[in-house]
C-alpha cells in the first residue's frame, strides 16, 4: 500500500471511530432524556447506505467522512406535530439540553481513556531517554551523550516520548528549566537548561534540534556487537556483547568508527586483526571481512550489527492500566491545553496547527509502528476532540453550552438574532482555523 492510500485509509478509520463515538454520546443521552432522533449520520453530504431502525431513526453513513450528525426534532428547525412537541429537542428542559450537548465531547473523553487503557495492556513500546552527541544550549548546560533523562521539570520521563513534551513547551515558554539526568558514569546530575537564550523564532517543528538534543544513534552507540549475521566473515569469531576496542590498529570509540576503519584496512580476501574484549578478557582475532551492498553502495563489512538503542516499554497488568490510562488522560489534557494557551498568547507558532493531511500522516506512520502506537494516537485525537468541541465557539457543542449558560443565568433563551450571529461568526472563525491548517499540511509536504 502507498503512502497515499495508506494515509488516506488511517484518516478514514481515524475519523470514523472518533466521529462515531462523539455522535454516538449525543444519540444515547438524547434519548435517554426523551428526544425523537430523525438521523445518526456518520459523514456529510449524500447517503452511500441508510437504514431506518425499528426505533424510527435513520442511520446513515454519507459520502463525506469528515464529519457526522445527529438530527434531533426540533420546532426550530421543522415543523412538528402537536403529539410529538413533548419529544422535541427545544422542549426539553435546560438540564437535558445540556446534557445531551455535553455527552458528545464526555464520549470522546470515554474513548480516550478506554483506548489508552488497551494500550498500556498491549505495551507501548518506546525508547529510554539517552542523549546522543549533543551540541550548543544542552552542551553549555553539562548534557553529554550517554546521559539518561530522569526529570524535566520536575516531570518523571522514564522514555523519549515522556521527555520531549515538557522540553517543548518550556522551550516554547523560553524558560530556564531544571533536567534530571543520570550520567554514563552512574552519578545522578541536574542541570539548569537555558532556554530562554532559543532564538525568539526557533525551529518549532524540530525543537529538540535547536536546544541541542538528539536520541542515541548509531553514531553515538558504544561498539559493541549486537548480533553476527550468518556466512559472513564475524559469523564463528565474534559474539554478541563483543567489545571492539581497535580495526587493524585503529583505536574504535564508537560504533561508527568501526566501518571507515575497514574500508581503510581491508584488502580483497585477506584478514584483519580485530581487538575485542569478551567478558573483561583483551584478545586479538583475524576477521576476513565481505563485500555488501544491502545498505547502500557496495562496501566492506565484517558482518555484526549495532545493539538496538535501549527499550522502555510501557505496559501494565489490566488493575494497573486503570490507573495508568487515567493519569495519561490527565497529563495529555493538560498538555493539550498547555499548547492551546500558547497559540493564543503567541509562544507557540500558529504553524503548529494541523488538519486533516497532517492528521492521515500521523495516523498512517503511528499504524506502522504498531496497534499500541496507533491506539495512543487515536487517544491523543478523541481528547483533542473533546477539548476542542468544549470551547466556547458558536456552532461547535462548547458554543451551545455557553448559550445555556447565559439562558440559566438570564432565565431565558438566547435571542434567534443572537444566535445567528453567533453561528455566522463561529463558521468564518472554523472556516479561517481549517484554511490555516491546510496551509500548513501543504508546506510541510512542499517543503
Amino acid at each position: 500500500m502507498t503512502t497515499f492510500l495508506g494515509s488516506l485509509w488511517w484518516l478514514l478509520v481515524s475519523l470514523g471511530i472518533l466521529v462515531t463515538f462523539h455522535e454516538f454520546g449525543h444519540f444515547w443521552v438524547a434519548r435517554r432524556m426523551g428526544v425523537k432522533v430523525i438521523r445518526f449520520s456518520v459523514g456529510f453530504g449524500r447517503a452511500l447506505w441508510s437504514r431506518t431502525g425499528k426505533d424510527g431513526t435513520e442511520y446513515q453513513i454519507a459520502v463525506l467522512p469528515l464529519g457526522g450528525y445527529v438530527q434531533m426534532l426540533d420546532e426550530r428547525e421543522t415543523e412538528v406535530s402537536p403529539a410529538d412537541r413533548p419529544l422535541a429537542f427545544n422542549n426539553k428542559p435546560l438540564w437535558q439540553r445540556f446534557l445531551v450537548v455535553l455527552a458528545g465531547p464526555m464520549a470522546n473523553l470515554l474513548l480516550c481513556f478506554v483506548l489508552l487503557w488497551v494500550m498500556f495492556m498491549i505495551g507501548l513500546p518506546d525508547r529510554k531517554p539517552i542523549l546522543g552527541q549533543t551540541h550548543g544550549l544542552a552542551a553549555e548546560a553539562g548534557f553529554h551523550a550517554g546521559d539518561t533523562l530522569i526529570s524535566v521539570a520536575g516531570q518523571a520521563t522514564p522514555t523519549w516520548t515522556q521527555a520531549i513534551t515538557p522540553l517543548v513547551l518550556a522551550a516554547m515558554d523560553h524558560r530556564s528549566v531544571p533536567v534530571v539526568v543520570l550520567t554514563a558514569d552512574g552519578e545522578t546530575v541536574e542541570h539548569l537548561l537555558p532556554l530562554e537564550r532559543l532564538p525568539a523564532e526557533f525551529n518549532q517543528d524540530n525543537p529538540l534540534a535547536a536546544i541541542g538534543m538528539q536520541p542515541q544513534g548509531s553514531t553515538d552507540l558504544p561498539p559493541v556487537v549486537g548480533s553476527v549475521k550468518p556466512q559472513t566473515g564475524a559469523d564463528g569469531i565474534l559474539q554478541p556483547g563483543d567489545r571492539i576496542q581497535s580495526v587493524a590498529g585503529t583505536a574504535i570509540n564508537h560504533y561508527s568508527d568501526i566501518s571507515p576503519a575497514i574500508q581503510a584496512s581491508t584488502q580483497a580476501g585477506k584478514p584483519v586483526s580485530v581487538r575485542i574484549q569478551r567478558n573483561g578478557v583483551t584478545s586479538d582475532v583475524s576477521v576476513t571481512p565481505t563485500r555488501s551492498s544491502d545498505d547502500g553502495p557496495s562496501r566492506w563489512v565484517l558482518g555484526i550489527s549495532y545493539p538496538q538503542p535501549e527499550q522502555a516499554s510501557r505496559r501494565y497488568g489490566p488493575i494497573d492500566a486503570i490507573g495508568a490510562a487515567f493519569a495519561q488522560t490527565a497529563q495529555s489534557g493538560r498538555d493539550i491545553f498547555g499548547i492551546l494557551f500558547r497559540l493564543v498568547n503567541g509562544k507557540a507558532s500558529l504553524k503548529n496547527i494541523s488538519g486533516v493531511v497532517g492528521i492521515a500522516q500521523a495516523a498512517n506512520e503511528s499504524a506502522a509502528l504498531g496497534v499500541a502506537w496507533y491506539l495512543n494516537l487515536l487517544a491523543t485525537l478523541s481528547l483533542s476532540l473533546c477539548i476542542m468541541n468544549l470551547l466556547p465557539i458558536p456552532v461547535l457543542d462548547g458554543g451551545h453550552l455557553l448559550y445555556y449558560l447565559i439562558e440559566l443565568v438570564s432565565g431565558r433563551p438566547v435571542s434567534e438574532r443572537l444566535l445567528m450571529a453567533g453561528q455566522y461568526a463561529g463558521l468564518a472563525l472554523l472556516a479561517g482555523l481549517m484554511g490555516l491548517a491546510f496551509y500548513n499540511d501543504i508546506f510541510r509536504l512542499v517543503s
